[in-house]
């Protein structure tokens, strides 16, 4: 009798939940999720401007910048000779927006992993994932807390990327004190693309979609959705008339 129950709630695959709802959104969930984090977590860009200093050179200064953003500790740097030793600042870009990039990334990567797992309980413990009512309600809460999280943090994120294109083009520059000393003139010459940070973004809300859509289908594997029969009466407890 134990060996039987060993073998019921053992590993059991099953490919049919990859052909259902259920199984296959989630797959698009887990590769959704890696398209989110990469396009935020591995970019990195450069902004530069063009100086033009009184009886020297002319220069370009240029600053790198990445994930997580911490922009007011990226150096963009002096001229050479200081600009006839009219450039005594050093520059640093503007902003901290690495709490909205980490968060982003972060609850990403964790939906990422949370994804494998619903996947491995699915294809291989399907029969206990349907043969127990709590697991279910569990992951149908999961499931509306995470579409929550993914608006919560894309808005986030959405926010901070919207303020890094400031930080990073031309309205930054005209705002630099050394840039309005006589004789100093800046050109804003050049800052990277952020196609990815902005494809980073709709998967974010893309996600949150999928998620609030697939709400739907966990829900129907509960018992709200489907409630146990009750339990039949024992006849030999039933009492004579």
């Amino acid at each position: 009798m134990e060996r039987v129950s060993q073998k019921m709630s053992g590993l059991q695959l099953n490919l049919g939940p990859a052909k259902e709802p259920l199984g296959f959104i989630k797959g698009l969930e887990w590769i959704f999720s890696i398209f989110a984090f990469a396009t935020c977590g591995g970019y990195y860009g450069n902004t530069s401007i063009k100086v033009v200093c009184p009886g020297v050179s002319n220069a370009s200064l240029s600053a790198v910048f990445g994930y997580p953003f911490r922009l007011n500790k990226v150096l963009l740097g002096v001229p050479d000779k200081h600009c006839n030793n009219t450039w005594t600042e050093e520059v640093h870009l503007v902003g901290d927006f690495s709490s909205s990039a980490q968060f982003f990334v972060t609850f990403a990567v964790l939906v990422f992993l949370y994804c494998i797992g619903a996947l491995v309980l699915y294809l291989g413990y399907l029969h206990l994932y349907r043969g127990a009512g709590k697991l279910p309600m569990i992951d149908f809460v999961i499931t509306v807390i995470i579409a929550f999280l993914w608006l919560v943090s894309t808005s986030a994120w959405a926010k901070a990327l919207t303020d890094i294109k400031v930080s990073t083009g031309p309205t930054f520059f005209l705002d630099i004190p050394e840039c309005k000393k006589p004789g100093i003139h800046c050109l804003f010459d050049h800052v990277s693309s952020m196609g990815s940070l902005n494809v980073s973004v709709v998967f974010g809300f893309l996600n949150m979609i999928v998620w609030g859509g697939n709400a739907w289908f966990v829900y129907k594997e509960t018992n709200l959705h489907n409630p146990q029969p009750d339990a039949p009466q024992n006849p030999g407890n039933i009492p004579s008339p």
